[in-house]
């Protein structure tokens, strides 16, 4: 009977590993990762034999993966936030 109540106390202790904070950050930099890889979705040709050079464009070649490690950085940055102090 007292293993179920040390079971019981461990389970009221629990806390998740981040705060509501950091998930806040978690999710803002995936939605900022998946717009910089929707930024880069597209211009290729239908026909292989038809050179498209829209592949080439700025926004596929640099405003996309900047937006990418934009994203990354704000991952980072979410997992190192430290939580509040609780005084």
């Amino acid at each position: 009977m007292g293993e179920s109540k040390r079971k019981k106390e461990a389970k009221a202790n629990e806390k998740f590993i981040f705060e509501k904070e950091n998930y806040k950050f978690m999710i803002i930099g995936l939605a900022v990762i998946a717009l910089g890889f929707i930024l880069m979705a597209g211009g290729g040709s239908d026909d292989p034999n038809v050179f498209n050079p829209e592949i080439f464009s700025w926004r596929r070649i640099r405003l996309a993966p900047t937006v990418v490690l934009i994203g990354f950085a704000i991952e980072i940055y979410a997992i190192l936030l430290k939580p509040k102090s609780s005084n």
